[in-house]
């Protein structure tokens, strides 16, 4: 599906959304906790932090088993990348195959793709490049960077907030401002709404689903940023089955950006941890990593490393808007405990 939709996504309640991203998670009781706080008790890795573009505000973060870490924009655009103390480099250009605002950035290896969440979000005071309306899932040459694909969320609503590929190739996409989680399957030419649930959807002043992940058992996994909930869809034979909310073992903060790790999964929580979660049954064990990140938005693992990105979102969205946020950074944490 390659036509431009003529929504907008400047509703007003959708601005109040998104306001309530900036006002609750980045006001007393979320992630202004943590701006300017010392990052005591954050693991921190030997590799040195990778540096992102000045003034450029990352949403998401992905990688390739090489090391090399891709990172989106908020405000700009496009995709950079970079090898480990490295110095990030333009690959998507902003704008590219009618791209605008970069939310979630998905390196699938097997399938040589890369994945990337576009929304137009002009409405919020965030014009970004280009003039493309909605909400789209872009798909690109993983190796060159080349357009492969360009895929519109068909509710006008939509907010494409992150990606997952599952063993089959199978891309899952989550969409903030509905209860749907669509899927594109290998040859697609549209994304289909593969699990929705009264469960999934963004509570009044709040925001839904964020992160995704597939589990080692074959199902997904997803969260919601407010208020902070994490469920279980299960998937049999590439269809969706129950929708389950999982009982944690403390208290989630703004549950962010959800990847696999293993047998279990890392959880970035907005108010500045970096979680393990291991999940048995219908509970989830909550085991933190680091804490004190600068407004954490996502994670990526390299090995024992995991490369958190760290958004500053408030500086744009937030309380701090037009504040100097300072450098933006790809931090190295520990994963070896």
């Amino acid at each position: 599906m390659n036509q431009e939709r003529s929504v907008t996504l400047n509703s007003l309640a959708q601005g109040e959304l998104l306001k309530s991203r900036s006002a609750h998670a980045l006001g007393k009781t979320g992630l202004a906790l943590v701006l300017g706080v010392a990052l005591g008790g954050v693991a921190l890795a030997q590799s040195a932090p990778v540096g992102v573009p000045d003034k450029s505000f990352p949403e998401s973060v992905t990688s390739t088993k090489d090391g090399t870490l891709y990172a989106g924009s908020f405000n700009l655009g496009g995709v950079v990348k970079a090898s480990p103390g490295g110095k990030a480099e333009q690959f998507i250009q902003p704008g590219a195959a009618g791209s605008r605002s970069t939310l979630g950035v998905l390196a699938d290896e097997k399938g040589g793709l890369l994945y990337v969440c576009s929304n137009d979000i002009t409405g919020f005071g965030v014009p970004g490049p280009g003039d493309t309306k909605g909400a789209w899932l872009k798909v690109f040459d993983l190796a060159s960077g080349a357009p492969k694909g360009s895929f519109g969320l068909p509710d006008p609503k939509s907010l494409c907030n992150d990606i997952a590929v599952g063993s089959d190739g199978t891309a899952y996409v989550s969409d903030s401002f509905t209860p749907n989680v669509y899927s594109l399957k290998p040859g697609g030419t549209a994304l289909e709404v593969w699990a929705t649930d009264p469960l999934l959807a963004p509570a009044k002043d709040g925001v839904g689903l964020d992160g995704i992940a597939v589990g080692a058992d074959g199902n997904l996994y997803v969260t919601t940023f407010i208020p902070a909930k994490l469920f279980k869809i299960a998937a049999k034979d590439g269809k969706a089955g129950a929708v389950t909310e999982l009982k944690t073992s403390r208290a989630i903060d703004h549950a962010d950006a959800m990847r696999a790790f293993g047998d279990n999964f890392l959880l970035i929580e907005g108010a500045g941890r970096l979680d393990k979660v291991t999940v048995k049954g219908d509970e989830a064990q909550i085991d933190t990593i680091a804490d004190g990140l600068s407004e954490p938005v996502s994670v990526t693992q390299v090995g024992n490393t995991g490369w958190v990105a760290e958004g500053k979102l408030s500086y744009i969205i937030g309380d701090n808007k037009g504040k100097d946020p300072g450098p933006f950074t790809l931090k190295p944490v520990s994963l070896s405990k």
